[in-house]
């Protein structure tokens, strides 16, 4: 499967943000990783009521060193420590501040790393370059050069749910189909240099056993289109609402003080080949897999986005991707820890 546009194109995505005035639960005791949840509002983060201002931590739960595959010098695994955290924090500011256009707050702009107050429950998978070393090139800590944000189910219930609840109303969704195993994504992204097919399917090999790992049955999350500017984007949008949208039992629809119709061109009107071409790289990958979109978009202004809501059943995915990962049925095989040593 061929995710990626170009080595130049960016694939990023994110996912959803809070209702205004939500402030999640920075405290969250024994939870190391695992979610995609709320976003503070800009400017409040990390202080509490009062002013106070919290420390983020990561409880005292650390990973096993879990590795899902490997390419050459490139390996995607599970980050075990606050430090794999921090790092994989530090390329998300490098992309979606200083490359993008997100607008970091002052404690943002002092770390240099992007984070929230739900980092703390969510898995993170890194990719990371161990360095050739026959070309003299073998850092002594791995270099974090991609990143995935992943949140299960059972995680988000126990906590503040799903990421994406803040910008679309996904609890109907959650009711009607209580016999799925929904597994949300996010925030993912990828250093510049590295932005080809290698990588992000080595992203993607990892995204995909970590949801049969863990028996998913549905991915979840947001993909975004740059830029405020919905109007810029109408043969794209348009396209998703005639062609993506999801069937009614996997529908879900933007809180409607967020929502922005997508349905601004009527359906003969779409130039499709040209609303292909100008959907975002990981959308277009998405959509190939078998993804849906929902039902409006909504405007991200501190992340300067439009984002939109995918849904991507398991049951409705392209087959070709099992040939190539693995099927569903099946539980990833544990790749060797060659490079143990330098992490």
């Amino acid at each position: 499967m061929d995710m990626a546009e170009s080595d130049g194109e960016r694939m990023t995505e994110r996912p959803m943000k809070p209702i205004a005035g939500a402030k999640p639960n920075f405290f969250r005791p024994s939870m190391m990783f695992p979610a995609f949840l709320l976003k503070p509002v800009q400017g409040a983060f990390p202080f509490g009521p009062g002013g106070s201002l919290r420390p983020l931590g990561f409880g005292n739960r650390f990973q096993p060193h879990k590795v899902y595959g490997r390419i050459g010098n490139l390996e995607v695994r599970l980050a075990r420590t606050k430090g794999d955290i921090k790092r994989a924090q530090r390329l998300r500011y490098k992309v979606f501040y200083e490359e993008m256009s997100a607008i970091p707050n002052a404690l943002a702009i002092l770390s240099r790393r992007d984070e929230d107050g739900y980092d703390s429950i969510f898995d993170h998978l890194l990719v990371v370059d161990h360095g050739n070393p026959a070309k003299g090139r073998r850092w002594g800590r791995p270099k974090v050069v991609g990143t995935y944000r992943v949140l299960r189910q059972d995680i988000a219930t126990r906590n503040d749910g799903f990421y994406t609840q803040g910008e679309y109303d996904i609890a109907p969704l959650l009711r009607s189909r209580a016999d799925q195993n929904f597994i949300e994504l996010g925030r993912s992204c990828v250093l510049k240099p590295y932005r080809n097919k290698r990588t992000l399917e080595l992203l993607w090999q990892g995204v995909w056993d970590y949801v049969r790992e863990h028996g998913g049955s549905a991915m979840i999350g947001c993909g975004s289109f740059p830029g405020t500017d919905p109007n810029l984007h109408a043969q794209a949008l348009s396209y998703l609402h005639h062609m993506k949208l999801a069937p009614a039992e996997w529908r879900v629809r933007a809180h409607e003080h967020l929502r922005v119709d997508m349905n601004m061109l009527p359906k003969d009107a779409i130039n499709t080949r040209a609303a292909i071409r100008a959907l975002p790289p990981l959308i277009k990958g998405y959509l190939r897999v078998g993804a849906y979109v929902g039902d409006g978009a909504v405007i991200d202004h501190q992340f300067g986005t439009t984002d939109v809501f995918l849904v991507m059943p398991v049951e409705a995915m392209n087959t070709r991707i099992f040939n190539h990962f693995g099927a569903p049925d099946e539980l990833p095989t544990p790749v060797e820890q060659d490079f143990a040593a330098l992490n």
